[in-house]
């Protein structure tokens, strides 16, 4: 049986991710754009702190936002610009790595496996980081796999 945790204040929880969120977005986005994506990620997730269940995996949970609002920021401009290449490819974070292989994914199917199958999190804990039930996390994971190797295929 799991033990809920307690959900933090938002000012702490923000305090304790911030420079973790914005690393992650100026890797994917450049410093131009990375500031206004990171205030987009603590607005969703601002918007969406009240509705959670347990203060668990709240890292994965701000991770995967800032992920999917890089992923919007770049497909809105993508007719300008590219995704920005990083020196220090050697130590990439499960997210970046699957990244190439997860971004035509709809959001939830990609953080699903993401989630799954980068960082080996349990239905459970993938269902608390989206806000979902844990059937509709494993459907998730489970029809973006299906996704992935149909593409293989094709």
């Amino acid at each position: 049986m799991m033990h809920a945790v307690s959900i933090p204040p938002f000012e702490r929880f923000y305090e304790e991710h911030r420079s973790e969120v914005l690393r992650l977005l100026r890797r994917r986005l450049g410093a131009e754009r990375a500031d206004d994506a990171f205030q987009e990620t603590f607005l969703r997730a601002l918007q969406a702190y009240r509705r959670l269940e347990h203060g668990e995996h709240l890292r994965a949970w701000i991770l995967t936002i800032a992920k999917n609002v890089a992923v919007d920021t770049l497909r809105r401009a993508r007719p300008q610009s590219e995704l920005v290449e990083t020196a220090g490819q050697d130590d990439l974070p499960a997210y970046e790595e699957l990244a190439p292989l997860t971004d035509g994914l709809p959001p939830k199917e990609r953080a699903a496996v993401v989630l799954r199958y980068g960082y080996d999190l349990s239905y459970e804990q993938i269902a608390a980081a989206l806000g979902s039930s844990e059937d509709a996390a494993r459907q998730a994971a489970s029809t973006g796999v299906r996704r992935l190797r149909g593409r293989k295929t094709s």
